[in-house]
């Protein structure tokens, strides 16, 4: 009679402390499906990159022509000063043009657990890496099935 309301009581603090990194949002109530509780047999850490493409590298392009052209046309006069504002405007755009499509990343972190759960079965879960939360071959965990997702935190 204890046990499962204990097991809902620390449920629901942990998922109050673990709002920061979990996939919602602070003060939002999320269904829980089903609590298992169970051993680690493996941890592996994974890092991830993404690469973004920028949709906007021709705005960019225009902005460094037209920045160029502006301090190109500072100087000289008369036809100089016509050839420095040209000079100026493909200097600028071809500068704009190669910082734009330089390769931007995003690195994610995670960490993937290999679960013994209690009812014998084994599940694997790849979820971002807590900082605050550190796992090893042979924790006791607790593997919280939400709706659409799961979350593996240390068993209390």
């Amino acid at each position: 009679m204890w046990k499962p309301r204990l097991s809902l009581l620390l449920l629901v603090l942990s998922l109050f402390t673990a709002l920061a990194h979990a996939g919602y949002e602070r003060n939002q109530a999320v269904p829980v499906e089903k609590v298992l509780y169970g051993e680690i047999e493996s941890v592996r850490h994974i890092t991830e990159q993404e690469l973004i493409q920028d949709s906007h590298s021709g705005w960019k392009t225009f902005g460094g022509a037209l920045l160029g052209g502006v301090i190109g046309h500072q100087f000289g006069g008369g036809s100089g000063q016509d050839v420095a504002t040209v000079l100026g405007a493909m200097i600028g755009a071809g500068v704009a043009h190669n910082a734009a499509t330089q390769p931007r990343y995003i690195e994610y972190r995670l960490v993937e657990l290999m679960i013994k759960q209690e009812d014998g079965t084994q599940v694997m879960v790849i979820q971002d890496r807590d900082t605050n939360i550190s796992f090893a071959e042979g924790d006791e965990v607790r593997v919280v099935y939400l709706v659409g997702s799961v979350r593996v935190d240390p068993a209390m």
